[in-house]
């Protein structure tokens, strides 16, 4: 049998949620051990598995007593622990497909939509309070809104990356070279190679920011620390538990908007910065075929 060691070798991510990193991984890769070799059980038949979970999850928010709520929390804990399997045995097994990929979208988005028009809706149905209503409709339209918002900056950062190709391409990597614009967004930021002392020289004092970054990278950690995943866990998994659900879907919300707002201000850094290379590689270029036939009239003025 595969060992475990292999699993995470081959189905981690490199960077990824600390919610999923810290109590999710830990166990769906124990899982995945036990289920990848039976083929029958599919990366799709997986991602049924965990929707059906969740709508049972969404069922037990309905019934709003205290012990409902936190068996809710726990089945929709149990469902994102299945939805993270699918996508680790289509890995280990290489069984991915894009219709897997679309059927795990879509649920996934069925499945938000479901649990909190149960959990948010049963609240005012049995409290009466209409902060429930508003709830509601702010917790469906942040979960929409960070995954069109996050496919939109894949797709402008895609955009770049494919600009700066074609630029390197038609002028050479000497003029379009250097950082990668579309690069994952790091609220931490990379040290600084060359302020490194070279091997065995004293070290200089490291900021928190930079610590706290090499900590999270050594860990998976994504320093994008609040986004749909964190959101979602915390609304329909800790709000229940804790039965703070006003509270706590507030949190959420402020978390999600102040990370969503600062992936945004990175995207608009990064665009001013592409486009003021893309005029420096055209004006360099521009220079150097000026340069070249000045040459050329040089040695051949006639």
């Amino acid at each position: 049998m595969i060992t475990l060691e292999e699993i995470r070798e081959r189905t981690y991510k490199r960077r990824d949620a600390w919610w999923t990193v810290l109590l999710v991984d830990p166990l769906a890769v124990r899982l995945v051990r036990v289920v990848a070799p039976h083929r029958r059980i599919t990366p799709n038949l997986l991602t049924l598995v965990a929707g059906v979970l969740g709508l049972a999850a969404a069922a037990c928010f309905a019934g709003q007593t205290r012990w409902w709520l936190i068996a809710g929390a726990l089945l929709f804990h149990a469902s994102f622990v299945v939805d993270c399997m699918d996508g680790k045995v289509a890995r280990l097994n290489g069984t991915g497909t894009m219709f897997g990929q679309w059927l795990d979208f879509v649920l996934d988005r069925i499945k938000a939509a479901v649990c909190a028009l149960a959990l948010f809706g049963g609240q005012y149905l049995h409290t009466g309070r209409l902060v429930y209503v508003w709830l509601l409709g702010a917790v469906m339209f942040l979960d929409l809104f960070r995954y069109v918002n996050g496919g939109q900056i894949a797709r402008s950062k895609a955009a770049m990356r494919r600009g700066m190709e074609v630029l390197t391409t038609a002028s050479g990597p000497d003029l379009a070279g250097g950082p990668d614009l579309a690069g994952e967004p790091d609220l931490v930021g990379e040290p600084d190679r060359a302020s490194e002392p070279a091997s065995g020289g004293p070290r200089p004092p490291t900021s928190l920011k930079r610590r706290a970054g090499g900590f999270l990278r050594e860990h998976r950690i994504r320093t994008h620390l609040f986004s749909g995943i964190e959101y979602e866990m915390t609304v329909f998994i800790l709000a229940p538990l804790t039965g703070w659900i006003i509270s706590v879907a507030v949190a959420a919300a402020a978390l999600l908007l102040i990370f969503e707002a600062w992936l945004v201000v990175k995207l608009w850094r990064q665009t001013r910065v592409f486009a003021a290379r893309v005029e420096r590689v055209k004006r360099d270029a521009a220079a150097l075929r000026a340069g070249a036939r000045g040459d050329a009239y040089a040695k051949h003025p006639n």
